[in-house]
């Protein structure tokens, strides 16, 4: 049980990490790499800044001027890592408290509440930045796609791919801890012997064998006078 839960907060752990890096990241859409093998330059875009870079190594980027002119679905986008890395860190609050290696948390029983309480959170947390990230790939590939679409078209960025495995690394570990306080539930209780009826009894047949027998041996009736 105990190293169960460890796998599942090492996983979800993780997970976390990799949905703060991606929803950090500024490569969530980059420049189609034929494109930029001939101009020499690329752009790439994440949920908060826009950046190109050239052949040398530099590269410049500037913020996203204003909330009200950031498009629909970079904004969910935003609202939704934003979410699912705040539910991951309350996540991982409880899960520690929740974890049998713990000395907070109250009773075993309380403990394993706490402990599925965080697996549902993570879960949480992994389906918003799972959400998050298929909902801009959608929109990356359905405008690379279109042939009516003649703008400058976009490749999926590596941040999708950290925010998809990180989802997944926090689904699977909240399930863990979930399935933990299952197999809780299912282990044998301990039983306690009730020795309250027989304490009497066994109590008087202890003194009543406790006492020596005073009857002198048979042996000597007959020899102690002679």
């Amino acid at each position: 049980m105990l190293g169960i839960q460890i796998i599942a907060f090492i996983f979800c752990f993780c997970g976390l990490g990799a949905a703060i890096a991606a929803t950090a990241s500024n490569e969530w859409k980059v420049t189609s790499r034929a494109s930029s093998v001939i101009t020499a330059t690329w752009v790439f875009q994440g949920l908060w800044m826009n950046c190109a870079g050239n052949a040398l190594g530099a590269f410049h980027c500037r913020p996203h001027l204003t909330i009200f002119k950031v498009e629909g679905y970079i904004q969910a986008c935003r609202g939704l890592m934003i979410s699912a890395v705040c539910l991951g860190f309350f996540g991982a609050v409880f899960g520690l408290v929740g974890m049998k290696c713990t000395k907070v948390g109250g009773s075993d029983q309380t403990k394993a509440k706490i402990a599925c309480l965080a697996g549902l959170i993570f879960i949480l947390s992994g389906l918003c930045s799972m959400t998050s990230c298929s909902l801009y790939a959608n929109r990356i590939t359905s405008e690379f796609f279109d042939p009516s679409f003649v703008a400058q078209k976009y490749e999926l960025g590596a941040a999708l791919f950290i925010g998809w495995a990180g989802a997944s690394l926090c689904i699977i570990g909240g399930s863990i801890f979930c399935f933990s306080i299952a197999e809780n539930s299912n282990s044998p209780r301990r039983g306690y012997a009730y020795n309250g009826a027989t304490s009497v009894i066994s109590s008087r047949t202890k003194v009543h064998n406790s006492v020596p027998d005073k009857t002198p041996p048979k042996h000597f009736d007959k020899n102690a006078y002679v």
